[in-house]
């Protein structure tokens, strides 16, 4: 990528770009930093979602883990799936991490190679961490991945009108509006409307954290 200094370190594997270590960045907030998910992130990972279920499954699609008293048997068979479609280049998933603690996930998924080269990404924060530049950094970091030792041409990123901080995100990462998508995911009980976002590699040819640095959102250590 023209101009784009790398925060990754690259890890051998299967597939270009994959696994990696992307970041860390420094916002307000602390070192935001994303890597691949681990079988141990099951306690951490169920604590956040346990304490912020009212607060995420207003965004995420009905269902999931919420009915659980304890997460972290619906973290065992995420990991399991998330890490076998990793290993077939289909997804990059990553938990974002703050000052080197739990606090999100990442992934990138849809992945399709030959001519389209895109894939589409998403991410949660934990309540605590949301507006603090954590998901924007998140973001910033795998855009530049992606479109870096991943080789994709294009992301696309979906979210509900209402969720104004989320669309805040992707608008600070360069993404840009290209429509509605009509009764498209069942969110909270109800067939909800999105908006589709997109980016491609020739919108952002310096990368989106040296351009997040240059609006003084974050900075390196």
């Amino acid at each position: 990528m023209t101009g784009a200094v790398p925060e990754f370190e690259l890890a051998e594997g299967r597939h270009p770009g994959w696994p990696a270590r992307l970041g860390p960045l420094l916002v307000t907030a602390g070192r935001v930093a994303l890597r691949p998910p681990r079988l141990r992130d099951a306690a951490a990972w169920s604590e956040v979602r346990l304490r912020d279920r009212d607060y995420l499954r207003r965004w995420e699609p009905t269902g999931g883990d919420w009915n659980q008293r304890n997460t972290s048997t619906a973290w065992f068979g995420q990991w399991g799936a998330l890490r076998r479609m990793a290993r077939r280049g289909h997804v990059l998933p990553f938990v974002i991490t703050l000052d080197d603690a739990l606090v999100g996930q990442l992934t990138v998924g849809n992945i399709i190679r030959g001519a389209l080269r895109s894939g589409w990404i998403g991410y949660w924060v934990s309540r605590s961490s949301a507006g603090a530049g954590v998901a924007t950094t998140a973001v910033a970091l795998a855009v530049d991945h992606c479109f870096g030792p991943v080789g994709l041409h294009r992301l696309e990123a979906t979210v509900r009108p209402e969720n104004t901080p989320s669309v805040r995100v992707l608008e600070k990462s360069g993404f840009r509006r290209e429509g509605l998508f009509e009764r498209y995911l069942d969110v909270a009980g109800a067939w909800r409307d999105h908006l589709v976002y997109a980016l491609t590699r020739e919108e952002i040819p310096e990368g989106a954290v040296p351009a997040l640095i240059r609006a003084g959102r974050a900075e390196r250590p």
